[in-house]
């Protein structure tokens, strides 16, 4: 098909014939449907859990949300009007493609965005945690965050864990949620005006927020972008709950033992397993903001 030229964007545009482009949203819903669906169920039960929950409750990106396929800016849907609908879209003739003018709004966060990426995967990868931010926030208090589980080793056994190792937690949205008596216990003390400066890509928190990133730039990336980083955030926070202080085996979680030399070595493999898939997402993330950056006016 022929491409009104009523813009350069326009003329740069690919165009995805409608049969074409719902059958790749029909596969893309599929591949969603699994990740999403015991979380729905459990939702309307009532029923909490205290790993999974935590990718749609603190992240905030609905289900439905995550299951809408978008295919990123520069390409075009024939047949389309429900998107014509929706926020950073908007319709030319037959064609709906994100718009140009959404783009440009969205500068600043790119700009932020692409800024971070970039000076995370510039500094070599940190594996020296072990987890501990988690076991920090429960660190002579009451007040755990997961009520309805146990902590492994109780709350004394918890505190000596904290007590016998150096906190090294790089990221500052893990640790803001530390008590006041972990804080001091951290090998520096972080800010939200440092978080370009300490993020690094072995920092679990810091590979889990690729798929915040991504969200926030929908939809000028692509929905396979999104879902890869929504699946490694899966992976990166299973690992965080298993190496934390709570007791998660009756949701069929073993834990990592991180009080013990053999669990700290377990954790800091799967970590670095996490930190390389991390890598290559990050790398197109930043990708997809550099031309998003050019192209801009």
């Amino acid at each position: 098909m022929t491409v009104p030229p009523s813009s350069e964007h326009a003329l740069n545009l690919r165009v995805l014939p409608q049969g074409e482009w719902r059958e790749i949203a029909r596969a893309h819903q599929d591949r969603v449907d699994p990740l999403v669906g015991p979380y729905l169920e459990r939702k309307a039960r009532g029923a909490a859990h205290p790993v999974v929950d935590f990718l749609f409750t603190y992240y905030g990106h609905k289900p439905a949300q995550l299951k809408r396929w978008h295919p990123g800016f520069g390409v075009a849907l024939e047949g389309a009007d429900e998107y014509a609908r929706l926020r950073g879209y908007h319709q030319t003739g037959d064609l709906v493609t994100a718009d140009p003018a959404y783009l440009a709004k969205r500068a600043d966060t790119i700009a932020f965005v692409s800024g971070l990426l970039k000076a995370t995967a510039a500094r070599p990868a940190q594996l020296s945690c072990f987890g501990l931010h988690e076991w920090a926030m429960v660190y002579k208090t009451d007040e755990v965050r997961h009520q309805q589980v146990p902590l492994r080793l109780g709350s004394a056994g918890t505190d000596a864990v904290v007590e016998s190792m150096q906190l090294r937690c790089t990221h500052f949205d893990a640790f803001r949620f530390f008590t006041p008596d972990a804080v001091p216990h951290n090998a520096e003390l972080l800010t939200r005006e440092d978080q370009v400066r300490r993020e690094q890509p072995g920092c679990l928190h810091a590979n889990m927020d690729l798929y915040k990133w991504a969200f926030k730039l929908t939809p000028l990336v692509d929905s396979e972008l999104l879902l890869d980083a929504f699946e490694l955030a899966c992976a990166a926070r299973e690992l965080d709950m298993r190496a934390s202080p709570y007791d998660l085996r009756d949701y069929d979680y073993a834990p990592i033992q991180i009080e013990t030399p053999s669990g700290r070595a377990e954790y800091v493999r799967r970590q670095a397993e996490i930190a390389e898939r991390a890598g290559a997402v990050r790398t197109r993330l930043a990708e997809a903001c550099a031309t998003l950056t050019s192209t801009i006016t």
